[in-house]
């Protein structure tokens, strides 16, 4: 097709706005130009055809019938243009699955699995963002979430994924390699802290009735308690989802067999209608299989402690 024989298509647009509203002011206002730019737009469309498209009477315009029908052809071809765009943005969206997560968990556990979930969809996507706040999802462009908390989250789907447990870790160098061996050792020992995670609940499991260490560093964030630990800043009271991979590599050690439960647990959030995009739904049935086999090697592990 030989594109030169198009006229200016930002003309086209002006005329057949014109030919609509019956009126250049209008026109002008609906696309952003002045009076004086459509009616020269429209002028010099009707010099490039050699018809006129408007019957002028002064300030007062009526449309001819060959303007009519070019209109309606016009009209219809910038309709079918805005489809095939839309459709565009529409699947382009959905090549997109915008997650959050806090910063411990998309760190330590949910990031080092993603790439399994992206194996399997190779042609999306995938936005992580951490952060310790609940996320406006439609500001932030998030189509789903894993939050740490009660599971209650007003207006959005909350489902359960898992619990968590504590218990102490240190590196294998803390104090020269010379880790405690009870957990009464403890109290001569530096012992690191992270808000909203007391000891006080795992010294009473374990028999003990320290209070709360004071001083200190304290941490905001579970895996930069657990990085202070891996090198050599303390004991740290370590959330296991957290604390685990450090420990399979050999980075930190488990101290005692002794744990407590979490107060709050894992949820998956997100907005009612979002499991009818593909990605969302593939996202959840993946994290629920990945999840499941997280819970059988707690299960595990526990067993084992």
């Amino acid at each position: 097709m030989d594109f030169r024989r198009l006229p200016n298509l930002a003309a086209l647009r002006a005329f057949e706005a014109a030919a609509r509203h019956q009126n250049f002011s209008k026109a002008a206002l609906e696309i952003h130009l002045t009076h004086g730019a459509i009616s020269h737009q429209v002028r010099a469309l009707e010099e490039e055809l050699g018809v006129p498209l408007f019957i002028r009477h002064g300030k007062r315009i009526s449309i001819t019938p060959d303007g009519e029908q070019f209109a309606a052809t016009i009209r219809k071809a910038l309709m079918e243009l805005g489809d095939a765009a839309d459709l565009l943005k529409k699947r382009n969206k959905q090549k997109r699955l915008g997650i959050t997560s806090l910063p411990s968990f998309a760190a330590r556990w949910l990031s080092p699995r993603l790439g399994r979930f992206i194996e399997h969809h190779p042609d999306l996507e995938v936005s992580l963002q951490s952060s310790n706040h609940l996320a406006d999802y439609n500001m932030e462009s998030i189509d789903v979430g894993i939050r740490f908390g009660l599971g209650n989250y007003p207006s959005m789907v909350s489902e359960l994924l898992m619990g968590d447990y504590y218990y102490p870790v240190a590196s294998p160098h803390y104090h020269g390699g010379q880790l405690p061996q009870t957990p009464a050792e403890l109290a001569s020992m530096q012992l690191l802290r992270c808000d909203g995670e007391p000891w006080e609940p795992w010294f009473r499991a374990a028999g003990l009735d320290n209070g709360e260490p004071t001083g200190g560093l304290v941490f905001q964030d579970s895996s930069m308690l657990a990085r202070a630990a891996v090198d050599g800043q303390g004991i740290a009271l370590g959330r296991h989802i957290i604390v685990q991979p450090d420990i399979k590599a050999g980075l930190l050690n488990r101290l005692f067999n002794i744990d407590i439960p979490c107060e709050v647990a894992y949820y998956l959030v997100y907005p009612p209608d979002a499991l009818a995009k593909p990605q969302v739904k593939a996202f959840r049935e993946w994290l629920l299989t990945e999840i499941a086999e997280e819970k059988k090697q707690m299960k595990m592990a526990g067993a084992l402690a």
